[in-house]
């Protein structure tokens, strides 16, 4: 199901009256942009130069703020030497500057099916700070020594010139791998990311695999799909996983820093699931532990992706936590990854991770971090929560605004759906999983409680673009 032409063009216009009405930072100022040029020609550079890494990256196809590059490697006694580059954001940006103030204003890129809201000027999330394959780029380059079982024996991070060799993305990397074409650095993403799984599966880490809806752009238009993470996002995601909960150790251990935390959950939230398992007719075990079970589950399957939707509950409630001059943060865990934590890996999309970065770089020298970065970081818990709900809300609100477009011309026909959340006070009341179009929408009914993780037809009884949200009936 797609749209036509012209209801593309009604779409965007309603994008655009959608970041108006959030605030949406509009073009760069004239002063931004300049600087972002001065210093895309002339960046601070390291001395180390670790260009003879042939290092990778792994991102979407159309990406080209690409913030992380790696190689991996066997050591020659056993286990793993990991390297993982991170685009260096401070090399360009002046504390204090026009680019620096602007930065903190928008705090975290945006993305609409029509458009980037980028954190920094295109010339440099782009360009010049980009790791882009065949472009020497100045980097936070991190080294990883691991065991034969992945666990971390030593951990280094220090400035760097790196070369990307390669820009991949996952599908093919996925296929190369499972093919055996792949060469012997891809390869071992794969045996390091199960080892690095098995790892978070013991400390009691959680990764949930959700599918994701997909705004597609096609022809001018656009459409929904579904996105279920392959093996390899997993794989990826373990090395990120891995440098921040060793950008976090390095902070505490320096008593100066900035964690992403997240608390555990509530007082009967696992309570509520263990139901929710029940009447979904999932096994669980009471001797199995909640991180254990939700690696038992195939996403594919109607009732098992209800209940990883419910479990995406267990996961709300995430922060930032500043602690300086030695003091101990509260909290200090974020509670999916069962460690300390930090967001490290991703400078050029969102402001935190500089500074994170930066801490890390003057623990490992065993200097004093920068006056610029603790004058900044008291500030920044607020400023990033401002930012991530204004992300969150466009996200959600685009892919609202493109159900309803999909769907106006269709009021009154059924489809296929499951029934993936039923409100506990209103269990008339709950959300749909629709197969094709790929739509997630509230349901309501008028006679009977919901069947949750059941298959039902619904009939669409409302769908408005700009003004109301997609809504369906039981049929």
């Amino acid at each position: 199901m797609h749209m036509t032409g012209a209801d593309g063009a009604a779409l965007r216009a309603a994008l655009r009256e959608l970041r108006t009405g959030l605030g949406v930072p509009g073009e760069f100022p004239a002063p931004v942009l300049a600087e972002a040029e001065e210093a895309a020609r002339s960046p601070r550079l390291p001395d180390l130069d670790a260009t003879d890494l042939p290092l990778f990256t792994v991102d979407p196809p159309d990406a080209r703020d690409l913030d992380q590059a790696m190689h991996l490697a066997k050591r020659p006694g056993g286990g793993y030497r990991v390297h993982y580059a991170i685009a260096d954001v401070a090399a360009f940006v002046t504390p204090g500057g026009a680019l620096d103030a602007e930065a903190h204003r928008r705090v975290t890129t945006l993305y609409f099916p029509d458009v980037k809201v980028p954190l920094h000027p295109a010339v440099l999330s782009e360009g010049a700070a980009s790791l882009l394959p065949g472009r020497t780029r100045p980097a936070l380059l991190w080294r990883f020594d691991l065991d034969s079982a992945g666990r971390v024996e030593t951990t280094e991070v220090r400035r760097a010139l790196v070369r990307s060799r390669a820009k991949l993305d996952y599908d093919g990397l996925q296929r190369s791998i499972d093919s055996g074409t792949a060469d012997e650095s891809r390869a071992l993403l794969r045996d390091i990311g199960r080892l690095r799984e098995t790892l978070e599966q013991e400390r009691g880490g959680v990764s949930l695999n959700v599918p994701e809806q997909e705004i597609v752009a096609q022809n001018g238009s656009y459409t929904l799909a579904y996105r279920a993470p392959l093996p390899v996002d997993g794989w990826n995601a373990q090395i990120s996983l891995r440098t921040g909960m060793a950008a976090a150790d390095l902070m505490l251990a320096a008593g100066a820093g900035i964690l992403r935390t997240l608390p555990s959950a509530p007082d009967g939230a696992v309570g509520r699931l263990r139901r929710t398992a029940t009447a979904l007719r999932i096994d669980w075990p009471h001797h199995m532990p909640y991180a254990e079970l939700v690696r038992t589950l195939d996403p594919h399957l109607p009732a098992h992706a209800a209940f990883l939707q419910e479990c995406t509950a267990l996961l709300r409630g995430a922060g930032y936590t500043v602690f300086t001059g030695g003091a101990t943060p509260d909290p200090v865990l974020h509670a999916a990854v069962a460690a300390p934590y930090a967001h490290c890996t991703a400078p050029l999309r969102r402001l935190v991770d500089r500074y994170a970065g930066e801490l890390c770089v003057a623990a490992v020298a065993g200097a004093e971090p920068p006056r610029w970065a603790l004058d900044a970081l008291q500030a920044l818990p607020e400023r990033m929560a401002e930012g991530g709900r204004l992300a969150n809300t466009a996200e959600r609100e685009c892919v609202d605004l493109v159900e309803a477009a999909l769907l106006k011309d269709h009021v009154g026909e059924t489809f296929e759906a499951t029934v993936i959340d039923v409100k506990d006070n209103e269990p008339m009341v709950g959300t749909v999983h629709l197969e094709e179009p790929a739509v997630v929408g509230r349901v309501e009914s008028r006679s009977a409680r919901l069947p949750l993780g059941d298959r039902i037809r619904v009939r669409l009884t409302r769908a408005d673009p700009g003004r109301a949200k997609v809504l369906f009936a039981p049929a």
